[in-house]
C-alpha cells in the first residue's frame, strides 16, 4: 500500500513523514522549492507476526509493508498561499490513500509568513485543490469524447464512460468527493485509469506541538465530520522515533498520554479507511504477513502471493491465526476441528493462515 503525504507547504509533512519512518529528510522553516517525494518503505506493526515467528522458527520473517511518499507543498506563483504543483499532482495520483496534514502548531516564522495556524482552513483548501485537479481531468476527457462523437466514432463503451463522468463531474462542481458518489464497480472500472484523487481514501494528521497536543478537540470534530482524523505531536514525535532505546521512547510518548507509535496508530488507521486486512503464510521456510482488501477471495489472496497459484487454485488450507493460538500448535487446531478447505469464492477474513493448493 502508498500513502501519499500530502498538505500545504510547511504544515508539517516532512516532519511526520520521518516521524513515521524515522528517515531524516530535511526539515526548515523556509521552502525549498523541491518538488521530488521523499519515500521510505517501512513495516507494518503487527504483533501476531512475531507470535507466529516464534512458534514456526522459520529462516526468515516478513512483515507486510507501507511506502510513505511525502509529496512537496509550494508557494503560489501569486504568494497568496500554497498548493501542489503539477509535475506533484501527477505523482500524488499513484498514492493508493491520501494522508492531508494540517498545521496545529504555533511558530514565530511560519506565523508572520502564513499567519497563525487554521487547521479546518488548510484542510478545506487542500480537498478544494484536490476536487479541482480531478475537474480539470473530468471535463478535458468529456471534451474529448465530444468531439470524437461528432466525428461519428461513438460505441457503447465512450457512451458509458461519457455518462458516468458526466456524473462525476456534476458531483466535483457541488463539492462532492468522487469516493463519495457510490458509484457501481463497473462504474469503477470504467474511470480506474483516471487515478482520480477524490476517489481516495482520505485521512486528515492534525500537526499539534508538543504544548497544545490533545487541545483541539473541536478541530477534531469539525475535521472528523468529513474524514477520519488522527492527531500526532509531529515534531517531538519525530524526535523520539530517532531514539536507539525503544522503552525510553514509550516512556516519553506515555507522558503526553500517547500510547503508541505515530506509525502504528496511522496503520490501524489507514488499514481501517481503506478497508484493508492481513492473511498469513507460515511454515519452517518463512512467515509472511500479507495485505488484501477486505471482501477479496482465496483465489485473489493466492494471486497476492504468486500469479501461479491463482492460476492453477484448488484449495485453500485455513485456519485462524486466534484458533492456532488457542490450540498451540496446527495438530491442536486440527484436533479442534478448526482446519478447513476452503474454496475459490471463500472471503478472507483478517488474521486467516492460509496454505494454497495448486496445480500448473
Amino acid at each position: 500500500m502508498k500513502i501519499g503525504i500530502v498538505g500545504l507547504a510547511k504544515s508539517g509533512k516532512t516532519t511526520i513523514f520521518n516521524a513515521l519512518t524515522r528517515s531524516e529528510a530535511e526539515v526548515a522553516d523556509y521552502s525549498s522549492g523541491k518538488v521530488e517525494p521523499n519515500v521510505a518503505v517501512v513495516d507494518v506493526d503487527d504483533p501476531r507476526v512475531p507470535v507466529l515467528s516464534e512458534m514456526y522458527e522459520p529462516r526468515r520473517t516478513i512483515c507486510a509493508t507501507i511506502d510513505f511518499i511525502d509529496f512537496a507543498g509550494v508557494t503560489r506563483s501569486d504568494g497568496s498561499g500554497d498548493l501542489f504543483s503539477g509535475p506533484a499532482m501527477s505523482l500524488v495520483k499513484t498514492s493508493d490513500a491520501l494522508a492531508v496534514v494540517v498545521r496545529n502548531f504555533a511558530h514565530d516564522t511560519l506565523d508572520s509568513t502564513y499567519g497563525p495556524p487554521d487547521p479546518v482552513r488548510e484542510a478545506e483548501e487542500v480537498f478544494a485543490e484536490l476536487l479541482l485537479s480531478d475537474l480539470v481531468v473530468t471535463e478535458t476527457r468529456l471534451e474529448r469524447i465530444a468531439a470524437d462523437h461528432k466525428k461519428g466514432r461513438k460505441s457503447a463503451e465512450s457512451s458509458a464512460e461519457e455518462a458516468v463522468l458526466l456524473r462525476i463531474k456534476s458531483g466535483l462542481e457541488a463539492d462532492a468527493a468522487i469516493a463519495s458518489l457510490d458509484l457501481t464497480a463497473d462504474q469503477l472500472r470504467t474511470i480506474a485509469g483516471f487515478q482520480f484523487l477524490t476517489a481516495k481514501p482520505a485521512i486528515v494528521i492534525v500537526n499539534s506541538g508538543e504544548d497544545n497536543f490533545g487541545a483541539s478537540p473541536e478541530v477534531i470534530e469539525s475535521l472528523g465530520a468529513a474524514h477520519p482524523v488522527i492527531e500526532f505531536a509531529g515534531a517531538f514525535e519525530m524526535e523520539l522515533s530517532r531514539l536507539e532505546d525503544e522503552e525510553e521512547a514509550v516512556a516519553f510518548l506515555s507522558d503526553l498520554g500517547i500510547e503508541e507509535s505515530a506509525r502504528g496508530r496511522l496503520t490501524r488507521l489507514a488499514y481501517k479507511s481503506v478497508g484493508l486486512i492481513s492473511f498469513f503464510t507460515v511454515g519452517k521456510d518463512e512467515v509472511r504477513a500479507w495485505t488484501l482488501h477486505d471482501g477479496e477471495t482465496a483465489v485473489e489472496a493466492a494471486g497476492t502471493i504468486h500469479s501461479d497459484l491463482a492460476r492453477g487454485f484448488i484449495r485453500a488450507e485455513c485456519f485462524s491465526y486466534q484458533d492456532l493460538v488457542d490450540a498451540g500448535n496446527e495438530a491442536g487446531v486440527r484436533s479442534a476441528g478448526a482446519f478447513r478447505l476452503e474454496g475459490k469464492e471463500y472471503r478472507v477474513k483478517d488474521g486467516d493462515i492460509l496454505n494454497i493448493r495448486f496445480s500448473v
